[in-house]
């Protein structure tokens, strides 16, 4: 596995509904950090596509993947970004696009959890029908990637603290 000391381009992937914009606005605190939804770089055809309930596909996914990478590429600080990257191949074309070393974090939970969760959420573009397609299309980090799993059956704030420790920050 390749070295995740004190990276300073931190994503933290999942499906929909795994806690990335709660974990990461807490990530960001604890660190100083910036954070940037990945759901704020999606095209407006994906978000309205999404929120008919249908599926991105990959042809949907690489310009959206293209622009998170390319954010990632220079960060002024610490940056921590949250971002599906359910599929190897996607995090691959982000660590290319940022040019530069990006450790992932992938926020882990069950299905019945994911569906409480998404299911008390409002506002949100995402809706609960996708859970399926989420689940079916997430690759979870391999051992070669550079890559960490958190489990996301605490608060938010338990959560950036495990992932501090597990990425070697003081």
């Amino acid at each position: 596995m390749a070295d995740l000391s004190n990276p300073r381009r931190i994503v933290l992937m999942g499906v929909a509904g795994c806690g990335k914009s709660a974990v990461g606005a807490a990530l960001a605190a604890r660190l100083g950090a910036t954070y940037i939804d990945g759901d704020d770089l999606h095209p407006p055809d994906n978000i309205a596509k999404m929120s008919r309930g249908e599926p991105l596909t990959d042809d949907d996914r690489w310009p959206w993947l293209t622009r998170v990478g390319r954010t990632l590429a220079e960060p002024e600080s610490i940056l921590v970004l949250g971002c599906s990257a359910l599929k190897r191949r996607y995090r691959d074309h982000i660590r290319l696009e940022a040019g530069a070393p990006v450790a992932f974090v992938h926020l882990s939970g069950s299905k019945t959890l994911i569906a409480t969760r998404m299911g008390a959420r409002s506002g949100h573009f995402m809706p609960t029908s996708l859970i399926e397609s989420q689940f079916a299309a997430l690759e979870p980090p391999m051992a070669d990637e550079a890559a960490t799993t958190v489990h996301i059956d605490a608060a938010p704030e338990v959560i950036a603290d495990q992932i501090i420790a597990q990425l070697g920050f003081q």
